[in-house]
């Protein structure tokens, strides 16, 4: 596991391979690192699916709305809803959209991010300057490497809790 620097600030992200680990920008983008460790805290995350997995491009998850695998959800519907908190304003830095890097997904609105992310398997630098970069993954890559390709997935693998690294036991 990655050495943790900042608890309150980083994410444990159990997958069905392992733990992802991922650091918080705040200063980067203070907005969506409070929205996400919100819904954290509210369990939110917890069995969420992988409705967006793209080959070399990126994993994307957190439609809190209709992708959580235990309640309610509907894999036609997911990567369409949020949560019940406004959209967030873009926040949008230098930071680059690198392997690992977390971004903010939205709609062509750049101040519609809610809910949901998406990890990025390679270097995205199309994305720079268009979409918040708000987390980097520390360790764990490897497990997000592994989930199950498709725009929906077949059969679509899910966070299985998410807790912020301060609250974990």
């Amino acid at each position: 596991m990655a050495d943790i620097k900042d608890p309150e600030n980083t994410i444990l992200m159990e997958l069905k391979g392992g733990t992802v680990t991922i650091e918080l920008l705040p200063k980067i983008a203070p907005k969506h690192v409070e929205r996400m460790k919100t819904l954290v805290r509210a369990g939110e995350y917890d069995n969420v699916a992988f409705h967006r997995v793209i080959d070399g491009f990126m994993a994307q998850t957190g439609d809190v709305q209709h992708g959580d695998m235990e309640d309610g959800f509907n894999i036609r519907m997911a990567g369409t809803g949020g949560s019940s908190y406004d959209d967030l304003p873009a926040e949008f830095s230098k930071v680059p959209h690198a392997r690992g890097s977390i971004g903010a997904a939205r709609s062509a609105n750049p101040d519609s991010a809610n809910s949901q992310f998406f990890i990025n398997f390679g270097d995205n630098a199309f994305l720079n300057g268009q979409y918040t970069v708000y987390g980097q993954v520390m360790s764990g890559m490897e497990h997000v490497d592994a989930l199950t390709r498709g725009e929906p997935p077949a059969e679509p693998d899910r966070m299985i809790s998410v807790k912020v690294a301060a609250d974990a036991e």
